[in-house]
């Protein structure tokens, strides 16, 4: 063999070990090789994620407690002689729900929506059944979904910011609009949840000698119920879920409605209330055993 030869194949030789040492490598796991970095990438993208789904969870849990609260504080209207007051300290409660929203707004920018969509809907909803009870009390209607959204469009100032000798027209284009859109579902599923609600307000009416709430939630619950049967099984699954225990609260207000026409004259105003729970219970108890 010559030796021009023999130099060519050791060459070849030191390549074929060089190449069978970076395979090794890649397959060993070396920090360096592009598979590592790829998957290094991926790593990152799905921590960030994750991070940014626990992050709403808690928003949405925080939203919940604070919308249940405002709920039990609404319930006061029935047996208080000051409506205002109570519809005064609501909002502000629902003013410290709207930042803990803004707040999901601001992690939402620039993701999709409906990806992390399952970590904040139970507290939307929530919220949803909060402003709508509230506005049915002020207003005895109900709230549109444009309303709500409405009402989560934010402004962020950010005048503290601004560096000296800047100009105004230049501070304004720096204040950033970050808004919050409820989904038709988390609407929906919110309306029906406030039909319990009223359930009990009209109980409590009753309790307290308004013989006339009960009626007038009656018709709006009617209202609603009909609204709801026109979308039937051709919507989401969940409003169909809820169009059962919904169908129940009406129930429950138009047997007390009946109570109240035929045997009101019979029941003693301050024994109405105890009258119409024990029926319910009844009722309740009579479907769990069908």
């Amino acid at each position: 063999m010559s030796k021009k030869e023999a130099e060519g194949s050791f060459r070849k030789r030191k390549q074929d070990i060089s190449h069978t040492q970076q395979i090794k490598e890649e397959r060993d796991g070396n920090p360096s090789s592009a598979v590592m970095l790829a998957f290094k990438t991926f790593q990152q993208e799905l921590d960030t994620k994750h991070d940014k789904y626990e992050r709403l969870v808690k928003l949405s849990r925080d939203i919940t407690i604070e919308s249940k609260r405002t709920i039990f504080l609404l319930h006061r209207v029935t047996s208080v002689p000051d409506v205002e007051e109570v519809l005064a300290e609501s909002e502000d409660k629902l003013d410290g729900v709207k930042l803990k929203i803004k707040l999901i707004a601001l992690e939402l920018i620039g993701e999709d929506l409906y990806q992390y969509h399952r970590a904040f809907t139970p507290g939307i909803q929530e919220y949803v059944e909060a402003v709508s009870f509230q506005h049915f009390i002020k207003e005895r209607s109900l709230i549109s979904l444009e309303q709500i959204n409405k009402d989560l469009i934010f402004i962020e100032d950010k005048k503290n910011e601004e560096p000296e000798g800047l100009s105004s027209d230049s501070q304004d284009e720096k204040d950033k609009t970050v808004c919050f859109q409820v989904t038709p579902t988390d609407y929906l599923l919110g309306v029906a949840d406030l039909t319990g609600e009223l359930m009990r307000m009209c109980i409590s009416s009753v309790g307290n000698g308004d013989i006339d709430t009960p009626f007038e939630l009656s018709q709006f619950l009617r209202q609603v119920y009909d609204g709801f049967s026109y979308i039937g099984n051709t919507g989401p699954y969940e409003v169909s879920k809820k169009l059962y225990t919904l169908k129940q609260s009406l129930g429950k207000v138009e047997d007390a409605c009946y109570a109240l026409k035929v045997r009101g004259s019979e029941i003693p105003k301050h024994m109405l209330a105890d009258v119409f729970s024990t029926r319910a219970a009844l009722v309740e108890s009579d479907e769990g055993i069908s």
